[in-house]
């Protein structure tokens, strides 16, 4: 079953409020913002819902060998392609092994947590200040993601605005769709439709048109077929399970994860990653204490 936006008419799966900066994201050709058609018509569109409902149903999550072979050959296209040796393709097997998991509906975030709405937070008292004072000024942009957040902090976040962080399950569902495409907007790579960078010495990329972040929702043509946006690219995304480097066998039911682990996963890629992080099933990891540049966060909620 496919995405929906939010309804409009009362039902049990009604859509969540978010914290108010959060309900209509400003984004680069949308949001309201004015963009000229070749035409010269001024045309203004919309911004769209806070959050989307992903309707119960079953999915592919994880890949096949054939699929992570894939990988290696994607990493080995990048510009220092070379470096795409035996420990970096070994971290694409963590894919492995595809099974079937059934997911009941659940709401997703459309776009990545802003500074704008994490700071609402942070001023009532219930989020921590993240540290940009220390060297990542000019990430502190209301329209950005918000980055510099260890796991804790995302967390507290989302609880405060009502929800929890979306598995591991729930976010490859929403980036992949139930016939599990490739990226979040089909089955094709295209450049131009995230904000991503690339394996090189230099590892960031202008070349979608920003060097490093980008407010949340620029870039529309990479939204999913649900209309839930940078599932790639911009920044990583912390989830809310413990890593663990295969899954499990076996078909499972609104899985969580490992019950204990060092590390928490983190899915999407980010404005310094290349074409094979920005897969939906592409899998990274990291301490949950640590904060990044590169990673931020959306919320998820039960329908």
């Amino acid at each position: 079953m496919i995405g929906a936006a939010a309804p409009t008419r009362p039902s049990r799966a009604r859509a969540p409020r978010l914290p108010a900066e959060g309900e209509a994201v400003l984004s680069t050709g949308a949001g309201g913002r004015r963009v000229r058609a070749p035409s010269s018509v001024v045309a203004l569109r919309a911004p769209g819902p806070p959050a989307v409902l992903v309707r119960a149903g079953s999915f592919t999550m994880g890949s096949s060998e054939v699929e992570i072979t894939h990988a290696v050959t994607l990493c080995k296209l990048e510009p220092a392609g070379e470096l795409c040796v035996d420990e970096l393709e070994a971290s694409f097997a963590n894919e492995l092994v595809p099974h079937e998991v059934y997911l009941s509906d659940f709401w997703i975030d459309r776009t990545e947590v802003t500074v704008a709405s994490y700071r609402r937070c942070v001023s009532a008292g219930l989020c921590n200040e993240p540290p940009y004072a220390s060297g990542g000024r000019r990430f502190d942009r209301p329209d950005y993601p918000v980055v510099l957040v260890s796991w804790s902090d995302a967390q507290r976040y989302c609880a405060w605005a009502g929800g929890r962080l979306p598995t591991e399950a729930e976010w490859e569902r929403a980036a992949r769709g139930a016939a599990g495409r490739r990226y979040p907007w089909g089955n094709v790579y295209n450049p131009f439709h995230a904000n991503h960078g690339r394996l090189s010495f230099d590892e960031l990329d202008d070349g979608d048109g920003f060097l490093e972040l980008a407010p949340v929702g620029s870039l529309i043509a990479g939204r999913t077929p649900d209309g839930i946006d940078d599932l790639a690219g911009n920044v990583e995304e912390w989830v809310a399970d413990y890593y663990a480097p295969e899954y499990p066998s076996g078909s499972a039911a609104n899985p969580r994860g490992p019950d204990m682990g060092e590390e928490r996963v983190v899915r999407g890629g980010s404005f310094a990653h290349g074409r094979p992080w920005l897969r939906g099933a592409a899998r990274g990891h990291d301490a949950p204490a640590s904060r990044r540049t590169t990673r931020g966060f959306r919320c998820a909620r039960d329908a």
